[in-house]
């Protein structure tokens, strides 16, 4: 081999059952399923313009990511989170999303600041608008929470949030897809707002609080409403 060559790690592979993956992540994380939502790997092959093979692959996956379940009738579905569940989770996306917002205050660059503030624009925005587009907005949401945990500096990090939000998403989309009241007036743009000038200011407890109020206030709305298993 070529000493030029010698040096040179090998192209990373991405398989079909990869991008199927990444695919039916995004569709959890960003809230366009819902606890209990079956998925058909059939429907989902002839959506997705492949085999049946890859998405068996990723389906596997993310039942073992903790994002889908198997059914006792073998159907694959979006998990229901019992109340206890619920509330572990929101214990730590509190502490790991909150250490993510202290970081992205203390390293953010001006295209973060950029990124961030395009992102809170979009979702102010669409919970401005008369007829707001729900789903639209639930993905404005991720998209925002996202561009503040990137700009903490480590894809190790983000990597572990999106696993918290494999679990998260379908049960964040009953705060704001469900509830048209709780987008203007639910303290999400509040919230939004004072991150993101705590991060602006480079404030990172001032990020870490409005980050960790934004997921407690939105847990204690779904736990009021009745909708997670005993």
């Amino acid at each position: 081999m070529p000493l030029a060559l010698a040096s040179v790690e090998p192209l990373e592979r991405i398989t079909l059952g990869d991008q199927v993956y990444a695919q039916l992540s995004e569709m959890l994380i960003a809230g366009k399923l819902t606890p209990g939502d079956r998925l058909s790997l059939r429907s989902a092959a002839e959506q997705l313009g492949v085999s049946m093979m890859p998405v068996r692959e990723a389906v596997n996956r993310l039942v073992a990511d903790g994002g889908l379940e198997v059914a006792p009738n073998r159907a694959v579905r979006v998990p229901i989170l019992t109340v206890s569940q619920f509330r572990d989770l929101t214990r730590v996306r509190v502490a790991i999303e909150g250490h993510a917002a202290a970081e992205a205050a203390l390293r953010r660059s001006a295209e973060d600041l950029a990124a961030i503030a395009q992102a809170e624009a979009a979702f102010l925005n669409e919970s401005r608008a008369d007829g707001p587009d729900l789903p639209g907005a639930v993905e404005k949401n991720k998209n925002l929470h996202f561009a503040v945990y990137r700009a903490a500096g480590s894809p190790i990090l983000v990597e572990i949030i999106r696993g918290l939000w494999l679990k998260a998403g379908p049960v964040i989309n009953l705060d704001l897809r469900e509830n048209p009241n709780r987008l203007r007036f639910g303290g999400a743009v509040d919230r939004h707002a004072e991150m993101t000038r705590a991060i602006v200011a480079r404030d990172p407890e001032g990020a870490r609080a409005a980050i960790a109020a934004d997921i407690a206030n939105a847990a204690e709305f779904i736990l009021s409403r009745g909708r997670l298993a005993d």
